[in-house]
């Protein structure tokens, strides 16, 4: 069956990849980042805009809302990313990682669970880090935001519960895209080290637990974090 699926940072990467495989899955697709989007599809509309804009934010939640009447799936995979270590972070920096990825997730679960609530349904998957698991060193205010993120998604899944929304998150290991290519090789095969299994993780990978998420049978799965590649807190 067909959903509406809002999914924000859609322009690169695994978002991206995420909106062109539901696509091809039979899906309405609603995405947004800062920049324009290559994709053109008849089932997809992109929004141009910064997920930390309270105001732009809103303006498209009621807007698919006008549209399609209803937003079965939100999929926040917006996210920035720093890797320096905690002296060395200027303010701005900080600030700027937490707004994008906390405070970005928190306004769109806000304005899309004003939609859910009244259509007794919904599916929120919300992107965190195995950098909070592991407390990388030289990532505190990364791993922060999406310790944070991790959080908001398990209370907010309390909160929800009651109307038909499930809330659950999806911590990668690395996957090649643009966000690790500033990352020094060596630092970033000593993470894999630390997985239980030792590779990078694909688009793939990252579709599969999202997928199992958004399944209508997976009713009774919330507050969850999966974290890939054999990673625990």
């Amino acid at each position: 069956m067909s959903k509406i699926i809002l999914l924000t940072g859609s322009s690169k990467g695994i978002g991206k990849y995420l909106v062109e495989h539901f696509l091809d899955s039979g899906h309405i697709v609603i995405g947004c980042s800062r920049g324009e989007s290559a994709i053109i599809n008849d089932n997809y509309t992109h929004f141009t805009l910064d997920v930390t804009s309270e105001k732009d934010v809103i303006s498209m939640v009621r807007g698919v809302k006008k549209v399609h009447g209803r937003i079965d799936v939100l999929i926040n995979n917006a996210g920035v990313a720093s890797m320096n270590h905690l002296i060395t972070t200027p303010s701005a920096t900080a600030k700027k990682v937490m707004d994008i990825n906390f405070f970005g997730t928190f306004l769109l679960i806000r304005e899309v669970s004003k939609v859910m609530m009244k259509q007794k349904y919904g599916r929120i998957v919300n992107f965190t880090t195995v950098a909070s698991a592991f407390r990388l060193e030289g990532e505190a205010i990364y791993a922060a935001s999406k310790a944070a993120v991790e959080n908001l998604t398990q209370t907010t899944s309390n909160e929800l519960a009651i109307f038909g929304i499930t809330v659950n998150a999806i911590g990668p290991a690395p996957v090649e895209t643009d966000l690790i290519k500033a990352v020094p090789k060596n630092k970033i095969n000593a993470l894999l080290e630390r997985q239980a299994i030792k590779r990078f993780g694909s688009f793939e990978d990252v579709k599969n637990v999202i997928e199992f998420y958004m399944d209508d049978k997976s009713d009774f799965i919330t507050g969850q974090i999966i974290y890939l590649g054999g990673v625990y807190k």
